[in-house]
């Protein structure tokens, strides 16, 4: 049996949501996680996507097929808050090539939310191929293989990219592991004044693990910048501080229309690289220009080959 790999070029960075003002009502909050997983005997994009608005609360599990096609076979499951039984239950769907089942198994019914529509502990979902689980996510991992009665797999699923889109009035949060052999995540909360009013120059504050790392001043000549930041490691980790660079562009939270802007974090683990050529002007520009080209992609630069390369995406959007 032949095993082939290849990992695709990430989607655009920053795409729109809508182009109607956002609100509190239409506002739907999602957390996209990507990984790359050997399914049937090839290696394959998993994308794994949490949704939650007002209406709905469900999840989506997309697997590409391997090759230049770029087909995906979709699984969709409500979790329903009126009906209990939603919250565990399990669906097939049909994958190629070569042609082969894919079953997929999940339990929330005990699951604890934080404010996003993604679950951080107490729950699972699995997906089972050839009586292997190819991708276990959750934290009740024994009750996952004691259901699917599956082994599993030889080979560990990577979770190589996060993006999340956050809804907030000045305040937004998420949680991160920069390293999978570590058992806590971290939590990490943007905050910013901008909007606020008053005469008080607009700042922004980016604190991990309850701590500030990053204090921005006179936010609207530096709303682009990165900054490289060291965190604490946890106890499963044995304690080992971790470096990480953090970007950002909030151009759109002071100059761009009200509801349609939001601002962008990017996390990426490990020590930034020499860079050839330097932003000019220290953040000025459109929002939209080479400059920003510049700045996204210096982060997956020489990254989209492998797979271990983590990198979180946080779109930040202010709502009134």
């Amino acid at each position: 049996m032949s095993f082939t790999r290849s990992i695709r070029e990430p989607p655009p960075l920053a795409e729109k949501i809508t182009d109607e003002p956002i609100t509190s009502r239409t506002a739907q909050s999602t957390v996209t996680c990507a990984y790359m997983a050997n399914i049937s005997g090839y290696w394959r994009k998993v994308t794994v996507t949490w949704c939650k608005n007002l209406m709905s609360h469900f999840f989506t599990v997309a697997i590409q097929s391997p090759g230049s096609d770029f087909r995906c076979h979709t699984c969709k499951v409500d979790l329903k808050p009126w009906h209990f039984w939603s919250k565990k239950g399990f669906k097939s769907f049909e994958i190629d090539p070569p042609s082969a089942a894919v079953d997929v198994f999940w339990d929330l019914r005990s699951a604890k939310f934080a404010a996003g529509p993604e679950p951080f502990a107490d729950f699972y979902v699995a997906l089972v191929c050839d009586e292997e689980v190819a991708l276990l996510i959750g934290d009740i991992k024994k009750k996952a293989y004691k259901r699917t009665k599956s082994r599993p797999a030889l080979v560990d699923a990577v979770l190589f990219c996060k993006r999340e889109n956050v809804f907030a009035k000045r305040s937004f949060s998420t949680r991160a592991r920069f390293d999978e052999r570590r058992r806590a995540a971290h939590d990490i909360v943007v905050e910013s004044s901008t909007g606020s009013g008053g005469a008080r120059d607009p700042e922004m504050w980016i604190s991990i693990d309850g701590i500030v790392l990053i204090h921005v001043r006179n936010l609207q000549w530096k709303f682009r910048g990165n900054q490289t930041v060291v965190i604490g490691g946890d106890v499963g980790g044995g304690g080992v501080n971790q470096t990480v660079q953090v970007f950002w562009d909030v151009h759109d939270w002071l100059f761009g229309s009200s509801g349609n802007g939001h601002g962008l974090f990017i996390f990426k683990p490990g020590i930034a690289e020499p860079e050839s050529e330097k932003e000019e002007g220290g953040g000025g520009g459109s929002a939209h220009g080479s400059d920003t080209g510049s700045l996204y992609y210096s982060t997956m630069s020489n990254n989209n080959s492998n797979a271990n390369e983590f990198c979180l995406f946080l779109h930040a959007w202010k709502i009134e």
